[in-house]
């Protein structure tokens, strides 16, 4: 197993930074050929799960996940979402962490991935790819427009 840990600070306030790093579809916006399905139904919580399916034809993998420990924002105390990897490819788990930087948000992205058929010995590679990958999503989602507010008033 690799570890990997990014750190993004935002000038978006806590709530608006914990609901971006925890809205699952968005994140495929950011990883290239990957789309993800929500497979439970809403609000977001703990036994959360989806699937986020990476690559193209034959050479597509899932990575299912699920939400095994919510603790949005609150007043003097950050956001804590833990994920598990149940894939047969990608397996271990990530946590996002979410909390107050001033003004703004800092959001800590950390976790241990396992890679099937991949030699220990790559280890450094996959951790490295991993602090890129992740990085670039969280980086992604915290400076994504807010979708629009809806059609223009009539004048």
């Amino acid at each position: 197993m690799v570890h990997f840990s990014v750190e993004r600070r935002s000038p978006l306030p806590v709530d608006t930074a914990w609901h971006r790093m925890t809205c699952w579809e968005r994140h495929a916006a950011h990883v290239p050929l990957t789309a993800i399905t929500v497979t439970t139904p809403p609000p977001t919580g703990a036994g959360t799960r989806f699937v986020a399916r990476t690559g193209r034809g034959p050479v597509a993998f899932d990575d299912p996940m699920e939400v095994v420990r919510w603790e949005p924002p609150a007043p003097g105390r950050a956001g804590c979402c833990l994920l598990e990897k149940h894939g047969r490819v990608v397996r271990g788990w990530a946590r996002i962490e979410v909390g107050p930087d001033g003004a703004g948000s800092r959001v800590v992205w950390e976790g241990d991935l396992r890679v099937r058929g991949v030699p220990g010995l790559f280890g450094p590679v996959v951790a490295r790819s991993a602090r890129l990958l992740y990085g670039r999503v969280a980086a992604g989602l915290l400076r994504e427009a807010p979708p629009p507010a809806g059609p223009a008033p009539p004048r």
